[in-house]
């Protein structure tokens, strides 16, 4: 009896390790997407551990309303679903150097520097060549004083991984 128990217990082991999506230690390429705006943003991801990994983006947005230059810090939870296929969520935070058009607020220097609160969760494809494509959703909830609102960022993403 020990020795199917154990031998049930190694063979469920192999197959979620089998399983298991590794993920490069480093993905670096372009996020492209908007909420507000539009907005393309170079982002570089770090592994941390066998199941979690560090986003950096650095990007410009753009509306009819302002330009904004921002640096977002995501931390990211993986989970593969099936080959290839992963899916991944967490939390983070960024600031945001907004530069407002002149006619919003009557003005000819109407900036101002937002910090904001970020989750994402999106889905990736992990191609066996050192490519990784993604679609996600980024809400971020600005505290700011002429932008105090939430926004919610649609972007699709392809990075060389190494």
């Amino acid at each position: 009896m020990k020795k199917t128990v154990f031998l049930f217990i190694a063979a469920l082991a192999a197959t979620f390790t089998a399983n298991a999506q590794e993920i490069s230690n480093n993905a670096i390429g372009l996020r492209a997407g908007g909420g507000d705006g539009f907005g393309t943003e170079v982002t570089y991801q770090r592994l941390l551990s066998a199941n979690n990994r560090l986003e950096i983006d650095l990007g410009l947005e753009t509306d009819d309303a302002y330009d904004a230059f921002q640096l977002a810090g995501i931390y990211q939870w993986v989970w593969n679903i099936d080959g290839g296929f992963n899916w991944y969520a967490g939390p983070g935070a960024g600031i945001s150097f907004i530069d407002y058009d002149d006619d919003v607020f009557g003005d000819d220097d109407s900036s101002e520097t937002a910090l904001f609160l970020a989750g994402q969760v999106g889905i990736e494809y992990n191609f066996d060549i050192p490519l990784l494509l993604s679609l996600d959703t980024r809400p971020a909830i600005y505290f700011g004083d002429n932008r105090d609102d939430l926004d919610f960022n649609i972007a699709l993403g392809i990075k060389y991984q190494f």
